[in-house]
């Protein structure tokens, strides 16, 4: 066995989501990698835990929501939940075969999922009551993804997820306390110029505790004080469907108007529900291993130099009033070669083209973390 992988199963057995003796925890694997879930067993029965698995598969996910009816769906989601409630961890990844697996399932048929199972399973049980960490497992079609071979990206995949966790923690705290003081937030750059509040809105650092790879420092807009524009500039694969160009104007804290390549899909994703069109995050990424997108968001949005600015649900721990079936990370790098920007705390500037500015948040450049 590669000693990676049992390093990694450590990582997140005892490190993101620490588990007590006792407790129960359910591994949640799609893709099936049966050399890893075993890892994560031994790690959870070593550390005292009671270790659940589920396997899934995306295509025979695709043939469920294909034809399933409402009532089926909404009878899958109780039975999740009730699972869900005598959790006390999750570990939860992906390993890909094809990123466009769900990309023909109907929107009718996505919107029933996102509403009964993502809803009330994930949003609303998982993410509040358990303990969590979610990530994705190497696989030809991310490698395929990232523009890499399988070895390469193997690599990365291991230097990315097994770093030192601990000092980007510690590195993390100046941050989450300039933004604890920030009242006004300024974002500007090419074809983006956006300014909110986020007064009174705790900052929370994701330093390895609820994805890996991690890196990133989030807190939420107050909800009807986003006014501007955004335009993001990293492709975003979203229910099986890639998303780019994506632009947004605020007015009063609400999308008033969505484009992107495929703007009438954009704006039936937004009308979801009366929570998809306000904002439930503003995230600022700082992994210093993770430099380009791949479109996979949970690589993308720790990307060093970008930020992410998210349509739908707000989290618990920085809940701003909004709550969605949807929450999709979209993710506007700053970086010189992706156009450069700024972010503005209270008329100081604070990064510029990617680039920390200030004295005491320079400890979270890459440089300085790797």
């Amino acid at each position: 066995m590669d000693s990676r992988i049992e390093k990694l199963a450590d990582i997140l057995v005892n490190y993101s989501v620490k588990v007590q003796p006792g407790e129960n925890v359910l591994i949640q694997d799609t893709g099936i990698e049966p050399e890893f879930d075993r890892a994560l067993i031994r790690a959870v029965h070593k550390a005292g835990g009671r270790a659940f698995v589920t396997l899934r598969d995306k295509t025979i996910d695709r043939a469920l929501l294909l034809d399933a009816p409402e009532a089926q769906i909404a009878l899958q989601a109780e039975f999740e939940l009730e699972r869900m409630k005598k959790m006390q961890c999750f570990i939860g990844f992906n390993s890909w075969r094809n990123m466009s697996a769900w990309s023909d399932i109907p929107e009718d048929k996505l919107n029933l999922y996102n509403i009964h199972v993502w809803k009330k399973v994930h949003i609303e049980q998982r993410v509040p009551h358990t303990r969590w960490v979610v990530l994705r497992y190497p696989s030809p079609a991310m490698a395929q993804m990232a523009g890499m071979s399988e070895e390469a990206f193997e690599n990365f995949f291991y230097d990315v997820c097994t770093m030192d966790y601990g000092k980007m923690s510690k590195a993390m705290d100046a941050l989450v306390e300039r933004l604890k003081q920030t009242d006004k937030v300024r974002i500007k750059g090419p074809g983006t110029d956006l300014e909110f509040s986020i007064k009174g809105l705790p900052p929370v650092k994701c330093d390895g505790t609820i994805n890996i790879p991690d890196g990133e420092v989030y807190t939420a807009p107050v909800k009807n004080s986003v006014n501007g524009v955004i335009s993001y500039n990293t492709p975003s694969e979203y229910q099986g469907f890639t998303y780019e160009g994506v632009r947004f104007e605020f007015k009063d804290g609400k999308i008033v108007k969505a484009s992107a390549n495929d703007s009438d899909r954009i704006n039936r994703l937004l009308d979801t529900d009366e929570g998809a069109r306000y904002v439930g995050e503003f995230a600022i990424g700082v992994n210093p291993y993770i430099t380009k997108p791949m479109k996979e968001t949970l690589f993308d949005e720790k990307i060093a130099g970008s930020i992410h600015f998210t349509p739908g649900n707000s989290y618990d721990d920085c809940f701003n009033g909004n709550k969605s079936a949807i929450h999709w990370d979209l993710v506007l790098i700053q970086t010189p070669e992706y156009g450069g920007g700024e972010i503005w705390f209270d008329n100081e500037l604070v990064r510029k083209d990617g680039l920390f500015v200030v004295n005491d948040l320079k400890s979270l450049n890459p440089d300085a973390l790797k």
